[in-house]
């Protein structure tokens, strides 16, 4: 067992406050002062770990309870942390904001999933983010309120956000250490600072490119100018040691549940020639994958290329699976319809048995057309009988679902835990395909959602790769199996090779 790095929780007592904001700016400042943070997000949220990323210039990764287990929590932190001299977690929605029982919403007075439940598995202290325009000496009542809302949930320290004056700050700052809740820095004001959003939340740091790198230097500048970060470093605390989460353990152990022994993976050296390889789309339009989902991959023996579906005319040499993960598709769908050589290429390995893994984007991407938000249907790459299109509402929540069907992913009955995060919405064609999965909404009624068909396996859930590693192996399984089967009938060129 190894120590972990120390840490701490950046939260807030609702959305909007500019946690993401203020989180990123520590994050960036805390790098340009020599520390190596390791950054992370509580929940199923893809887009801020990308912020992140910039930041610090690590992986950003997600610790989600909900979708991978409270006894995951410990070891996964302690493997994004490693190496690292500080982690830094932004929180999601309001400090206890979670997991919502839908037969008594109040009765959790921590809630599975929230930043308050990350922080006490962990042990971390928490740091207190509040948008302070239109505040004064009521602060103070909402500070206590949440620092003794739970005694395990511990709010070491305060960060005024958009603070309007010195006077302002000194108001609140007296109003803070009355509920006796130190003030560790105010941060002004300042036109044009946030992130650009839209029906899905912020913008991807992908997407925005060099302008997201302009304004998280900017965020540092302006947070670390404003933020004692020697005060922040001392509250940090340290987590109970424990074993980190290792992706080629994980691989091993899930082999045993889905019953093929160690020697059908990696030979003994791990030899690189003896890997299979698996296309992940990326880009601009497909952002949303988990980092372990691509370690778990490697470590079941995969190769993992990325495919860019804007721009890349063909998948990689001897593609044999292809994971198509979330994002905005609808946001591209012009260029990505005008890639018709990837698309029937996609269209063409799922006729001849490819496994592919379609996941919210990858669903649509996968179907017949897709309308984005303004104007006609484009083809997409057909290998589905669905028709996608923009829709009036957001869908969004947790799903305890069951597999319907046997698939390279899932055996029917196994169950998980996933996340919905989407505007769009699928209609299927007159042959349809099965369910993948099954779950019951808020009032209780059964819903059927997701596609399987042949080796494709593809639905609107997002499922937390380390909380399934079994899901992971099956894939790469499939995928070596497709490959030898190409290989046996003398297809040696395979996908991306053009003879």
């Amino acid at each position: 067992m190894t120590a972990p790095a120390p840490g701490l929780v950046v939260a807030a007592p609702s959305s909007g406050s500019g946690k993401t904001t203020v989180t990123t700016g520590l994050m960036a400042a805390l790098t340009a002062d020599g520390a190596a943070v390791a950054p992370f997000k509580v929940g199923p949220d893809y887009i801020d770990p990308g912020y992140h990323a910039v930041a610090t210039g690590r992986p950003g990764r997600n610790l989600d309870p909900v979708l991978v287990g409270e006894h995951r929590i410990g070891p996964l932190y302690a493997h994004g942390a490693a190496g690292g001299d500080l982690a830094v977690i932004e929180g999601a929605m309001g400090l206890f904001d979670g997991r919502v029982d839908d037969a008594d919403p109040a009765a959790a007075v921590v809630p599975q999933g929230s930043a308050a439940h990350v922080a006490r598995l962990l042990g971390l202290p928490v740091v207190l983010v509040v948008d302070v325009r239109g505040y004064s000496q009521t602060l103070a009542a909402v500070v206590r309120g949440l620092a003794t809302h739970d005694p395990g949930t511990r709010i070491a320290g305060v960060v005024l956000n958009r603070v309007g004056s010195p006077r302002h700050t000194a108001i609140l700052t007296a109003a803070c250490e009355s509920a006796g809740v130190p003030v560790l820095g105010a941060v002004p004001r300042a036109e044009g600072l946030e992130v650009p959003s839209r029906h899905l939340g912020l913008v991807t740091a992908t997407e925005h490119d060099g302008a997201a790198r302009a304004a998280v230097a900017e965020m540092g500048q302006i947070v670390g100018g404003h933020v004692d970060l020697d005060a922040l470093r001392a509250l940090a605390a340290r987590p109970a040691p424990v074993e980190p989460w290792d992706p080629a353990v994980e691989v091993e152990r899930a082999r045993t549940t889905v019953g093929r022994g160690a020697a059908y993976g990696l030979d003994d050296d791990n030899d690189v020639d003896d890997r299979v390889t698996v296309a992940m789309a990326g880009g601009p339009a497909f952002t949303f994958a988990y980092t372990e989902h691509a370690e778990l991959l490697e470590a079941a023996g995969a190769r993992v290329v990325v495919v860019d579906p804007l721009v890349d005319a063909r998948l990689p040499a001897r593609t044999a699976a292809l994971v198509i993960p979330g994002g905005f598709p609808e946001e591209h769908v012009v260029p990505l319809a005008a890639n018709r050589s990837l698309a029937a290429e996609v269209a063409d390995r799922v006729s001849e048995g490819m496994p592919v893994h379609g996941e919210c984007a990858g669903l649509l991407y996968l179907g017949a057309s897709l309308a984005g938000r303004e104007g006609p249907e484009h083809p997409m790459a057909g290998a589905l009988p669905l028709t996608g299109r923009f829709g009036p509402r957001l869908t969004l929540g947790y799903r305890d679902a069951v597999a319907l069907t046997d698939s390279v992913l899932y055996r029917v009955g196994e169950r998980v835990a996933g996340h919905e995060f989407h505007r769009t919405a699928v209609s299927a064609g007159a042959n349809a395909v099965d369910s993948a999965w099954a779950w019951r909404d808020a009032s209780g009624a059964r819903v059927d959602e997701g596609y399987v068909t042949g080796a494709v396996h593809a639905s609107y859930l997002h499922v937390h790769p380390a909380g399934y590693p079994q899901a992971v192996v099956r894939l790469v399984d499939a995928a070596r199996d497709w490959d030898r089967s190409r290989t046996a009938r003398g297809d040696s060129g395979g996908a991306g090779d053009a003879g």
